[in-house]
């Protein structure tokens, strides 16, 4: 088999529906199959893979929520592709998302994992698809607010190598990730991805950004920004520096410090974020694949910078996610 793609859920049912229904549109082609892992979900999310997909996917249902880490390597490990695709749930590919990257990854066997152009809910072009490896001096700086040396200078259009990808989309070779190791299985969640680049760069591989392939990441609605992200994040941080860095108590104090920080700031953004999200809703705007393709659907929120809902192609739900403060919303249509 060429390609799994093994994508991991913990209650975002309607955005996985989404996600799903893309990802079959994209493999329609190429001798796939697609995974998805149930964090033990309590929203019916399992219920829902088996009414909507009826054996077109393969259901992995946990009793515990394992993690990002535990999960993912619990579906390589029985998983039949020569290529694996890390995907979250929250995100949108195109038809041709999977026959590029993969013709990509075989054309240039120096490459480790291989990630592409990510934009959010509204459109907007999300830095960390291309990032550097976080010294503590370029982590540091980007904790008080100088970013340039954290996300890589490629150009986000351009294609070429850069040091770490995000795990909302991964593609390499499920041999190479056997390989390094997979995903340390320390990190509950945050920080598994870096890490995973890192290894990869250490055993003599490249990783590369694919610029002309572009994918909707909702973000907040996995990574919604409040204390518990906050202890996780740095702490994730924290182990990362443990384990490739020197300087752990300096790390470890400073994830104090932001942890305590964090909980002030997110105080005080919760209405805010509130407000913006119900004048939002007062007037939904709608694209559907009913009538568009994925690839037409990405290009039209990437080109308008619009807040859209997003309507699968047969489904009664549309949602959308306007920043990563946001935890996401859903309408019936």
């Amino acid at each position: 088999m060429q390609l799994s793609v093994i994508i991991l859920n913990y209650n975002v049912r309607y955005f996985l529906e989404l996600c799903v229904k893309s990802v079959l549109e994209s493999v329609s082609s190429i001798d796939a199959e697609v995974i998805v892992v149930d964090n033990n979900s309590s929203d019916n999310s399992s219920l829902m893979l088996q009414q909507v997909f009826k054996g077109q996917i393969r259901v992995i249902e946990n009793k515990v929520n394992l993690g990002f880490s535990k999960a993912y390597n619990q579906a390589v490990e029985s998983c039949l592709g020569n290529y694996i695709c890390i995907l979250n749930p929250d995100t949108v590919v195109a038809e041709d998302t999977f026959i590029k990257t993969l013709d990509l990854l075989k054309s240039k066997k120096e490459l480790g994992a291989l990630g592409c152009r990510m934009i959010d809910g509204s459109g907007k072009f999300l830095p960390e698809s291309k990032r550097n490896i976080p010294s503590p001096k370029i982590a540091l700086k980007k904790i008080l607010g100088d970013s340039k040396n954290y996300y890589a200078s490629l150009d986000e259009k351009h294609s070429g190598y850069v040091e770490a990808l995000a795990g909302a989309f991964i593609v390499m070779s499920k041999s190479q990730y056997i390989e390094v190791g997979g995903f340390d299985e320390d990190y509950f969640m945050y920080g598994e991805d870096i890490d995973l680049s890192l290894k990869l760069l250490k055993a003599g591989y490249k990783n590369y950004y694919c610029g002309d392939v572009t994918i909707i990441h909702f973000k907040g609605e996995s990574t919604l920004k409040n204390h518990n992200y906050a202890k996780r994040f740095y702490g994730a941080m924290y182990l990362f520096y443990k384990k490739h860095f020197n300087n752990v108590f300096l790390w470890s104090m400073l994830v104090y410090l932001m942890v305590i920080f964090f909980r002030i700031t997110y105080f005080f953004k919760k209405e805010k974020v509130y407000n913006e999200k119900k004048s939002l809703q007062d007037k939904p705007n709608i694209i559907t694949a009913n009538n568009l393709s994925y690839k037409e659907l990405i290009s039209t929120l990437d080109n308008s910078k619009t807040n859209f809902y997003i309507q699968a192609n047969g489904s009664q739900y549309a949602v959308a996610s306007w920043g990563e403060d946001n935890k996401g919303s859903v309408i019936e249509v």
